[in-house]
C-alpha cells in the first residue's frame, strides 16, 4: 500500500525518529468501514497536543489519480500552520470533509467532491512519543450527514 500512494520514498518518510522527519496515518474508510463518499459531510476529531515537533496537515487524494483531489480550494490540505484554522476551546481539533463547507467551520474545512471518491493522510512533521507509541490518537473519521 505504500507503494501506491507515494512515488518515492526517502529515509525520513520510513523510519520513526521522535521530533524528526515526518510519519503518516492514512484513511480510505469512514468509522464504520464504509468508503468515503464525496457528497456526504465527515468529521475528523484531533485531540489536544498534537503530538509534533514541527507541524501537522491533513490532505486529501483522489483514489482514481493518488493526486491532490482537484477542486475550488487551492490546495486540498489544512493544518496547524493553515490560515483560519480553529482550535476547539479543549485545545483539540475537528477536521471536516464536505461539499460544502459547515457553517462557521470554512477553516477546517476541505471540500469533497459529489460522485468521486477520497482518501486522506495525516501528516506529522516531526512527530513526538505519543504519536509514536499510540497515547494519542486521532479520532475515526465520522460520517456527519
Amino acid at each position: 500500500m505504500f507503494y501506491f500512494n507515494y512515488t518515492g520514498v526517502s529515509p525520513a518518510m520510513a523510519v520513526t525518529n521522535p521530533g524528526k522527519g515526518s510519519d503518516y496515518a492514512v484513511a480510505f474508510r469512514d468509522a464504520t468501514k464504509q468508503a468515503f463518499d464525496g457528497s456526504k459531510t465527515y468529521r475528523l476529531h484531533l485531540p489536544p497536543d498534537v503530538p509534533v515537533n514541527n507541524f501537522w496537515a491533513v490532505t486529501m487524494y483522489d483514489t482514481q489519480t493518488r493526486s491532490m483531489l482537484q477542486t475550488s480550494q487551492t490546495f486540498p490540505t489544512v493544518g496547524s500552520q493553515s490560515d483560519g484554522i480553529k482550535k476547539n476551546t479543549d485545545g483539540s481539533y475537528d477536521v471536516y470533509f464536505a461539499p460544502e463547507a459547515p457553517e462557521g467551520k470554512e477553516g477546517n474545512w476541505l471540500q469533497t467532491i459529489p460522485g468521486k471518491s477520497w482518501f486522506t493522510i495525516l501528516r506529522m512533521y516531526g512527530p513526538l512519543e505519543p504519536w509514536i507509541n499510540k497515547s494519542w490518537r486521532p479520532g475515526e473519521i465520522e460520517l456527519l450527514k
